[in-house]
């Protein structure tokens, strides 16, 4: 056998030289002197028999040489560094502990949840110095270099989230915490096609240790909403079946439902009214992965908006842009008139001088103290009770103006606004802003909190103006009914499981797991999500986190996979046991010797 199969530095073996010495000290030392004394041979006598056996002596006088030989061949070896080939996965002292978290890892399988297993799999890997990588819609260190109990509780307060997660983004953030010859530890369905094997591949080209746990049971029965769009007050889902048999379900919304029947691998839609307030959209009977058997829909109290357009002159590219909106109710009146209902929004355009009445003025300061809107729009000969309402302060009207600038701001977001042909000079008033300046800085769109409500400045002239003729026009004004009225869109109310609420100031949230108080919230459980008047819907419509049945980790790329766990056999060396020998041998000898007498 090549000692180097044995030994990590055989060359150290060279120090049993050292024995030669010793020996050679036991050979050349004198023999004892032996003295006759009658009173033991008198003893030895009476007994009868001998006390000199000679090859006892012999044994007796060697057998301190014998200890002496031992200890120092075990110290030598030691020296020489012993070992065994052992799994390498035996001899790492750190390990980072990777936890897939996305929603497919909720899917059931025998009574638990591929999660539940995952973490109760997890404990058992941890190792003297532990972080734990937790992976949601990316990677979240949770624990960096802790101990294995701290990492134990860490994976305790871990729950399984409902969005689509990222495996590639949590392998990457455990192969930038590990350390030299650290072990990562991945958990998970492997349902996740987002690229995890180039990470995995990229952790091994540092010479990582990567062990690839899979849990992927149940799943294969799955019937799921996978997507939802709106248009106007209606809702559409796509229902997808994953499994391979035929299968019937009942899709409802409110009072509202209908059977959808599915081959293997189909897809259809479903179209609903959304309810006022809202509902749950219900996909029954339910599966092994529930989180997309329900989306949350989420709508305002009220249905519509209600619009006034004061006008004498029908304003019809104004009036047709509103109409469209299927969320407005538009009613257009000629002053003077009396209005007696109560409106969302009230819009002033193209009224002739001196008749705009008080009363049609006290119905916007109305809307405005009920939380609504109001619009004032610019043009020639402005009625002289306007500046009521005007969060500007006008000048002339002047010809040639060019638009100076854009805000960043949802009303404008991917609008081009030309040039108006004629405009006024205007200076804006306090808390009013800005979103589309001439070059002068005159706002020629402004905007302003009054009372408990909202106010537009809408700089355009109807006569002199080429907006209206824009295909974005409408598009325009349907968000600027929106904004005014308080309302957000449908879609705005309505976020894919995994998508970020921020806030200018901190917030009292509402979670489906209880409340927080923060400027951010990470959506990562579908439900419900309140927020002072708002209600946000979060659901799971995710075609690909859908896909919960993985393909087997044996079946893959075996140059990256490498199958479930990765196998080296590394040295293991077990000098501290041989050093323990060599102690043990030299209290042996230390007691000999206190027998002999010699101590």
């Amino acid at each position: 056998m090549v000692l180097g199969n044995v030994f990590l530095s055989p060359l150290a073996l060279l120090a049993l030289l050292t024995a030669v010495p010793v020996i050679l000290l036991y050979l050349i030392r004198p023999d004892p002197n032996e003295i006759d004394l009658p009173t033991l041979r008198f003893l030895n006598d009476e007994r009868g028999e001998d006390a000199s056996n000679p090859l006892l002596e012999r044994l007796s006088r060697s057998l301190l040489l014998l200890l002496q030989l031992a200890v120092l061949i075990l110290l030598v070896t030691s020296l020489a560094t012993p070992y065994t080939l052992v799994s390498e996965a035996e001899t790492v002292e750190e390990t980072v502990i990777v936890v897939d978290g996305s929603a497919s890892m909720g899917t059931e399988d025998g009574g638990t949840t591929r999660f539940a297993r995952a973490v109760d799999s997890a404990r058992d890997a941890t190792s003297t110095t532990t972080s734990v990588v937790f992976v949601g819609r990316e990677g979240d260190v949770r624990v960096r270099g802790g101990t294995a109990d701290e990492a134990r509780r860490a994976l305790g307060d871990m729950r399984v989230t409902d969005v689509s997660g990222d495996l590639r983004d949590g392998i990457a953030q455990a192969s930038a915490v590990a350390g030299e010859n650290a072990r990562v530890v991945v958990f998970s369905d492997f349902a996740d096609d987002g690229g995890w094997e180039d990470a995995v591949e990229s952790a091994r080209a540092r010479g990582l240790l990567v062990d690839l746990r899979q849990f992927a049971g149940g799943g294969d029965d799955n019937v799921g909403i996978v997507d939802q769009s709106f248009t106007g007050a209606e809702v559409t889902f796509t229902v997808k079946n994953y499994g391979e048999s035929d299968v019937e379900r009942t899709l409802s919304l409110g009072n509202q439902e209908q059977t959808l029947s599915l081959g293997s691998g189909d897809v259809t839609t479903a179209t609903f009214a959304v309810p006022t307030g809202g509902g749950t959209a219900t996909l029954s009977p339910g599966d092994s992965f529930d989180t997309d058997d329900t989306v949350a829909i989420a709508a305002p109290e009220e249905a519509t908006i209600d619009v006034l357009l004061l006008t004498n002159d029908r304003n019809q590219y104004l009036s047709t842009a509103l109409s469209v909106v299927p969320e407005v109710d538009l009613t257009v009146r000629s002053p003077p008139a009396n209005v007696d209902e109560a409106y969302d929004v009230v819009v002033y355009s193209n009224i002739e001088s001196g008749r705009l009445l008080r009363g049609n003025v006290e119905d916007g300061t109305q809307a405005l103290e009920r939380g609504g809107g109001v619009v004032v729009q610019a043009q020639e000969g402005m009625p002289n009770r306007y500046p009521e309402l005007l969060p500007v302060d006008l000048g002339e009207s002047v010809d040639g103006t060019s638009i100076g600038g854009v805000a960043g701001d949802e009303l404008t977001r991917d609008i081009n606004f030309p040039p108006p042909e004629r405009a006024f000079t205007a200076e804006p008033e306090n808390g009013t802003r800005t979103l589309v300046g001439l070059t002068d800085g005159s706002p020629l769109i402004a905007t302003a909190e009054q009372s408990n409500g909202r106010v537009l400045y809408y700089g355009y002239m109807e006569d002199t103006s080429s907006f209206k003729y824009n295909y974005q026009y409408p598009v325009f004004w349907k968000r600027a009914m929106f904004y005014l009225a308080g309302r957000d869109p449908l879609p705005e109310l309505n976020r894919p499981a995994g998508d970020v609420l921020r806030f200018a100031e901190e917030q009292t949230v509402t979670t489906p797991s209880g409340e927080v108080t923060t400027r951010n919230i990470r959506l990562d459980q579908t439900g419900f999500y309140e927020v002072g008047s708002r209600r946000y819907g979060v659901s799971l419509t995710s075609e690909s986190e859908s896909a919960v049945v993985a393909e087997p980790l044996e079946s893959r790329d075996q140059s990256v996979v490498r199958g479930r766990e990765e196998e080296r056999r590394v040295p293991d060396p077990f000098t501290e046991w041989v050093v323990l020998g060599a102690l043990g041998m030299s209290v042996v000898e230390l007691g000999y010797l206190r027998r002999r007498g010699d101590l």
